[in-house]
């Protein structure tokens, strides 16, 4: 049986798997569970037994020296991240003790709860010609990207032929915004825009010090990032440090 155990840190209360749908990544870097529409929000009603991560790193194989036997790998990208997870839904009443009509329940919502989520993570739109940019938050976990496949399958059914039970298979691949993306894409030179985490103890000025040699360039960076209070960083945060011009103030 699928088992719940994310609790609210603050509250106590059960925590559930939490999905939102943005227009596009930018609107989703910024998204909250308020500003989402209702319809581009969802909650799981049982949240997933275990969630998978994935990350891979290519490398080119090129040519051996001669007279060895190994080949030369070189480094050439990091892969997106992936996300890969199942959700239950249940209507038999086993799930909240209610099993009197198990199998003979005249109406499912189960199969309207499956289509609501399957048009949330894979409908297309016409205004923005693609799927919805997906934000999933669960517990200390916050993925961002889009789903890349989604398989349904339906398992029991009610006396009129209606699904009372359906497992759905989730696969997200990562996603950032594009300005940032363009910046982890610039490796060859220091001199080009560059994404650092933030680690526990970071301060914006110790970070510009370690980037620039010189801690004054703090506030620009405050400025690219959009930072309205730069004392307020968060470990695991990522923030763009461009180019500074230091012959200028």
């Amino acid at each position: 049986m699928i088992i719940d155990k994310v609790l609210d840190k603050v509250t106590g209360k059960l925590e559930k798997l939490k999905i939102m749908g943005f227009k596009d990544e930018a609107e989703a870097g910024t998204g909250t569970w308020s500003t989402a529409l209702k319809e581009d929000r969802y909650e799981a009603y049982i949240n997933p037994e275990d969630y998978k991560l994935d990350y891979k790193i290519k490398y080119e194989c090129e040519p051996g020296v001669i007279g060895s036997d190994g080949k030369q790998f070189k480094f050439s990208y990091v892969e997106a991240d992936t996300l890969t997870f199942k959700l239950l839904f249940d209507d038999t009443g086993i799930i909240d003790g209610d099993i009197r009509n198990v199998l003979k329940r005249p109406n499912s919502g189960v199969y309207d709860d499956v289509q609501k989520l399957r048009k949330l993570l894979v409908k297309y739109s016409g205004d923005t010609h693609r799927p919805k940019a997906l934000v999933l938050v669960w517990g200390n976990t916050i993925f961002k990207g889009n789903v890349t496949d989604l398989s349904i399958e339906y398992k029991l059914f009610n006396a009129n032929g209606e699904p009372i039970r359906a497992v759905v298979n989730v696969k997200f691949v990562g996603s950032v915004d594009q300005n940032k993306q363009a910046a982890k894409d610039k490796k060859s030179s220091p001199d080009l825009t560059h994404i650092f985490e933030v680690l526990a103890g970071d301060t914006l000025p110790l970070m510009c010090k370690r980037v620039y040699g010189d801690p004054k360039y703090y506030l620009q960076v405050a400025d690219v990032n959009g930072l309205g209070n730069f004392r307020r960083l968060k470990p695991g945060m990522e923030l763009v440090f461009p180019p500074i011009d230091k012959t200028t103030n």
